[in-house]
């Protein structure tokens, strides 16, 4: 049976040369995203980060880069983890709107 997401804020694809500097705890990685939203995205690692913990992470996005803390939310092994954002400075929100909207409007 087909159930409907329960996502706040849709998710877009964004362009291959969008990338995520990141760090948990001591390992530290930069990743390729596979989806993006204002609410969290999915990042392409290797690295086995466990759930519920605490990333920091720098997006370096077309429209300017964007710092935020997010939450491991869901993890795939040899493919990613997928993350909440949990915080944000307002300029940095106001960046990623701007990049989520510009995408979506593509």
């Amino acid at each position: 049976m087909f159930t409907q997401e329960q996502r706040y804020y849709p998710r877009v694809k964004p362009p291959k040369s969008v990338v995520a500097a990141w760090q948990a705890g001591t390992h530290r990685g930069v990743s390729y995203l596979d989806s993006l939203s204002v609410g969290g995205f999915f990042v392409r690692t290797r690295e086995i980060l466990p759930l519920r913990c605490l990333i920091k992470i720098l997006l370096d996005l077309p429209v300017g880069q964007v710092r935020c803390r997010a939450i491991v939310r869901y993890a795939r092994e040899n493919h990613g983890v997928g993350v909440q954002i949990i915080s944000m400075e307002p300029t940095d929100r106001a960046r990623l709107f701007e990049q989520v909207r510009a995408l979506q409007a593509a």
